[in-house]
């Protein structure tokens, strides 16, 4: 068994995909026993293709390659790579990211030195090497009509302030999806991702049923990151209405049907009055008077590859 499984999902963006994990190669103590897994998640073949012969050529056996032929999105391909993991921790780390050091380590230490902490992350910082948020409060019916700060300024212990540069590990609501670092048991003992969300709020969702077992999310900004942020993604309609539907799930799920409701109305009112302004926002306003259902989610518009 390794300590650390590290799973990456590469889709149409294997250049960034190799340097990360090369990043991981290099940045990793040699005294720590750790295994790369990539899921391709469906991928133009191209990319697939270059991704394989870039992964071939380093010609390690701790370096695994896994295609899946559809696309599952960001929780379903996690969950596809966790499959072939055999460790102790996991760490899932997008592949817009290098390790600017010892992250794997310095985690694992964490984890093992707190056994509240159940999930960790790393300080994140931009290409140009500034500062990064690296932290987020729940998706909640409060953060979402009230706003972060004032949540922050009323009780700053629940909600410490995301703009502040930590130099001691700090308890937060939960850890960014870009780099999570979590106990294999404790992920296994709440079912992992949950896959009917296809893209978004994944984090928050897992961190909220971690937290109902008794395990914390920390930030430790002793161990840190670039991230180069929505390599993958980008930022299309189709993206932008996902933010929505998964949101509006979480809410569902973990704050009931007044949690949804009261959410939900105050995006329909927000959407009204700048779809008075902005055209471009009535297909949103649309999404939310059918009440944005998984149905609408690009997960239901996914089809398999032939290669």
């Amino acid at each position: 068994m390794f300590d650390v499984a590290v799973i990456l999902i590469n889709y149409n963006s294997s250049a960034h995909t190799l340097q990360c994990v090369q990043s991981v190669l290099q940045k990793t103590a040699p005294g720590l026993s750790y295994q790369i897994i990539v899921t391709d998640n469906n991928s133009g073949y191209e990319d697939y293709l270059l991704l394989k012969s870039g992964l071939e050529a380093l010609a390690l056996p701790n370096v695994q390659l896994h295609r899946s032929r559809i696309n599952t999105g960001f929780g379903g391909g996690n969950m596809f790579g966790v499959q072939y993991a055999n460790a102790t921790y996991l760490a899932f780390l997008n592949n817009d990211t290098v390790l600017k050091n010892d992250c794997l380590s310095i985690l694992k230490t964490a984890l093992e030195e707190n056994p509240h902490m159940g999930i960790a992350g790393a300080q994140a910082f931009k290409e140009d090497g500034s500062f990064m948020v690296s932290l987020d409060h729940f998706a909640s019916p409060a953060r979402e009509i009230f706003g972060r700060s004032l949540l922050e300024n009323i009780n700053p212990k629940r909600y410490p302030k995301r703009k502040k540069q930590y130099t001691n590990p700090v308890k937060i609501n939960f850890v960014p999806g870009s780099f999570m670092f979590v106990r294999a048991a404790d992920f296994y003992a709440v079912g992992g991702f949950d896959n009917n969300i296809f893209l978004y709020y994944e984090e928050t969702d897992l961190c909220k049923r971690l937290k109902a077992n008794g395990k914390d999310a920390y930030l430790v900004p002793a161990a840190e990151f670039i991230h180069y942020h929505g390599v993958s993604t980008g930022k299309s309609e189709g993206i932008k209405k996902e933010l929505k539907i998964s949101l509006l799930y979480v809410l569902r799920k973990h704050y009931g049907n007044s949690g949804w409701f009261s959410v939900w109305l105050f995006l329909l009112l927000k959407y009204m009055v700048s779809g008075l302004i902005k055209p471009k926002n009535w297909p949103y306003l649309v999404l939310l008077l059918k009440g944005a259902p998984l149905s609408a989610s690009l997960k239901q518009k996914q089809a398999i590859a032939e290669k």
